[in-house]
């Protein structure tokens, strides 16, 4: 991977409590990890939740003295009068992979980064009502009738970067949230988000469940692959640190080796 060609992965969803903040968190430790350079930008200057989550991490590190793999993180601010392509540019330069978190609303800045994405990742919950935000589903028959806004908005996109550069945007919807919905209704979403993916083009994985851990992690900066800052793990940790591998890997990246850069 070119120096000057940082990989860059969007998290976006115009819906909010999806699991988008933590997902992001969790895949740019994974890949600091790994020994590669990570920068992340968060532009939800309201919540800030994914800047937050690393201030944490870093308060940790200062408490238990524990070398932890932590991202660089920025904040982008819409009203400082900076310019988001500018800051991607510099960060593209100089990092192996850029992390890009988005609030749950639209702005030119927001369409910035979907048009940077090598990887734009959209978590939804399993459910008709996240799924309203790509497609609109039959309540009698279940099929989709047509695409929603946001798909069309990631049309676009797609279309301005295959422009810009001829490359393509791989969109990864991302299952989360599975494992409290009753079985008739899963099957329902599986089949509808199945018909749509083939219409608008996006690959669907498993993403995390809904576990407690993840929402007490958040105090401490700290996830899942912290197992030596976490202590003894149950086996609920071990089934969620299995739902994050799995996860990473359906992100097919082509990570490359730090020690030969």
């Amino acid at each position: 991977m070119s120096a000057k060609n940082a990989y860059f992965i969007v998290f976006a969803n115009e819906k909010g409590g999806s699991g988008k903040s933590t997902t992001a968190v969790h895949v740019a430790v994974a890949l600091s990890a790994k020994g590669l350079k990570v920068a992340a930008v968060d532009l939800d200057t309201r919540q800030r939740t994914f800047a937050r989550y690393m201030e944490n991490r870093v308060e940790s590190i200062k408490r238990i003295g524990m070398d932890l793999p932590t991202p660089e993180t920025k904040v982008f601010d819409p009203d400082s009068g900076d310019d988001l392509n500018l800051l991607l540019d510099e960060l593209s330069q100089n990092y192996d992979f850029v992390i890009v978190d988005t609030p749950g609303r639209h702005s030119s800045d927001i369409r910035s980064a979907l048009e940077r994405a090598d990887s734009l990742v959209t978590p939804i919950n399993d459910s008709f009502v996240d799924l309203d935000l790509i497609g609109q589903v039959d309540p009698e028959s279940y099929h989709i009738k047509r695409p929603s806004f946001y798909a069309e908005l990631v049309w676009e996109a797609r279309k301005a970067r295959g422009k810009r550069d001829g490359k393509t945007v791989d969109w990864i919807v991302l299952r989360n949230r599975l494992q409290h919905l009753e079985a008739r209704n899963m099957r329902h979403v599986a089949s509808a988000m199945t018909e749509l993916s083939k219409r608008v083009g996006f690959r669907i994985i498993s993403g995390l469940s809904e576990r407690v851990i993840y929402r007490e992690l958040f105090l401490k900066g700290l996830t899942l692959l912290d197992v030596k800052a976490l202590g003894r793990a149950g086996l609920g940790h071990v089934a969620a640190r299995q739902e994050l591998r799995d996860l990473i890997a359906g992100l097919k990246l082509s990570i490359p080796d730090p020690k030969k850069a």
